[in-house]
């Protein structure tokens, strides 16, 4: 039998579809129901690897998380990854495509349609339910005849779709007519409810404006779903970033400790962080200008879609200058993938995979390691050992996964040896003080043993605590599911889905 499909689209980005669709994965997990999430096509720069070394949003691996089962290339076949100067890379059924401009990717998508419907079907065959998101609005005018990720999933699965709009932002109801008035009668019959998002009050004060535009609109509003703080999951989009709280110029409260991350333009797999967000006696702030670096402990230089572009953007600013002289102070470094690329000596694109062919930057100069950028890109996920004890304790199982562009060589110790006995290469590199490090591992601070021993390497106040990740990560999909489960017709949604209780 053919799975039914529960569509989640927006009103505009950033509503809050993602965290809604999580909810629901593990909603009807917890009922017994084998659930798969999927979204068509998303544009991210935050993404994970499967199994089998293919490649897909990071938010639909988390959704999978929360649904309990294991994440495939079908839950997000189209890719897009910016990296500047209205361009992205194309990730394609979870390999790399080739790199297109906003412009053509318009035309482009109707060509990625089959592949959509292809990967949808499958899903919907091994699975009793799929729960899929949108993008953006649900009703772009100017991309109806092209869009791969809306309504037109709607139409191709007879989905029953729910419309969410964010009332933290203002004008939710005015969202909701207008997005509703912009379908063509097809779509809009397709929606069958409206669901009022973080709303922050008593939600009876909301009933007469539900009256007004359940009557002119025609959809009833089956939820108000309340602003939930410490989400706790992954995010999907770095706007995420704009909403988090920071110091500036590195006034930090005493006894914490004081973990500055530097925020890329093209920032990628920003929730390598997430674990020190959760820290007692941890302190991270987000910095984008030399003044705001501070006399931080540790300084991270994240993930990037485009190493050489962020790496011109901090000496643009400064902040190459103030990390230098900070790492020279005694502070530690610590690079994860092109942020590790951008610690070493040089960076080489003989072939114009992030810049212009014969490209020959200077790196910052902290390791002495040179990258040249490729055309094959590693995606894999990968499990190892750590082998420097100024880094953490040596000798602890650690595992993550690798998305990167580049093949980085030199002379320094290793901090990681990945593989097992029988098949092992050393990973990343070790500054002769000890003071640098980089690695290609995203997800090593995912690793609770190590990232205690690292923290109490550096001063922690809570020496020996260690917050569990797995754990909190389950708490989070668990309490999700009950704010959700607490404020939205769950009732009248199993019955449009033709689930029993």
């Amino acid at each position: 039998m053919t799975a039914p499909v529960l569509l989640v689209v927006g009103t505009a980005s950033s509503v809050g579809k993602s965290v809604l669709v999580t909810a629901l994965c593990r909603s009807f997990a917890r009922a017994g129901v084998r659930v798969a999430p999927f979204k068509a096509q998303n544009m991210s720069n935050n993404a994970y690897v499967t199994p089998d070394g293919l490649e897909i949003g990071r938010a639909q691996a988390e959704q999978a998380a929360a649904a309990r089962v294991e994440i495939e290339v079908d839950m997000n076949p189209v890719l897009l990854k910016p990296q500047g100067d209205r361009t992205s890379q194309l990730v394609l059924n979870g390999l790399p495509a080739g790199t297109i401009h906003s412009r053509e990717f318009l035309e482009r998508r109707r060509d990625l349609w089959p592949h959509v419907a292809a990967a949808l079907g499958r899903l919907r065959e091994g699975y009793d339910l799929v729960v899929a998101e949108g993008a953006g609005s649900a009703a772009e005018p100017n991309l109806y005849d092209t869009e791969v990720v809306n309504m037109r999933v709607a139409r191709e699965a007879g989905a029953v779709t729910l419309l969410v709009g964010d009332i933290d932002r203002g004008g939710v109801f005015g969202h909701f007519l207008g997005t509703l008035d912009l379908m063509p009668p097809e779509d809009r019959a397709l929606v069958r409810g409206l669901v009022i998002n973080r709303f922050r009050g008593d939600a009876s004060l909301l009933a007469p404006a539900i009256e007004v535009v359940e009557e002119r609109g025609g959809v009833p509003v089956i939820g108000v779903v309340p602003w939930i703080d410490e989400v706790g999951v992954a995010e999907e989009d770095a706007v995420a970033l704009e909403r988090a709280e920071g110091v500036r110029g590195g006034t930090v409260e005493t006894g914490v400790l004081d973990v500055a991350v530097v925020r890329f333009p093209r920032i990628a797999n920003f929730d390598d962080i997430d674990p020190l967000l959760r820290e007692q006696g941890v302190r991270v702030r987000w910095v984008e200008a030399a003044e705001d670096l501070g006399l931080p402990h540790l300084i991270v230089l994240p993930g990037t879609k485009a190493t050489i572009a962020d790496l011109r953007w901090m000496r643009s600013r400064g902040l190459d200058r103030v990390v230098l002289a900070r790492a020279d102070a005694g502070a530690r470094v610590l690079g994860i993938c092109g942020g590790y690329q951008m610690l070493g000596a040089t960076l080489e694109d003989p072939d114009g995979v992030e810049a212009s062919s014969g490209t020959v930057e200077d790196g910052l100069g902290l390791l002495p390691v040179h990258t040249v950028f490729e055309p094959e890109k590693a995606t894999r996920r990968v499990r190892g050992r750590t082998r420097d004890a100024r880094w953490g304790a040596a000798g602890l199982d650690v595992e993550g996964y690798e998305i990167h562009m580049g093949r980085t060589t030199g002379e320094a110790d290793s901090l990681l040896e990945i593989g097992d006995h029988l098949a092992s290469h050393l990973d990343g590199a070790v500054s002769e003080d000890g003071r640098v490090a980089g690695t290609y591992l995203h997800g090593l601070l995912h690793n609770d043993e190590w990232r205690a021993s690292l923290l109490d390497g550096l001063g922690r106040p809570q020496q020996g605590s260690a917050t569990d990740s797995r754990a909190g990560r389950e708490a989070a999909f668990d309490r999700l599911a009950d704010v959700v489960e607490a404020h939205l017709d769950m009732a009248r949604l199993r019955e449009w889905l033709g689930l029993s209780r």
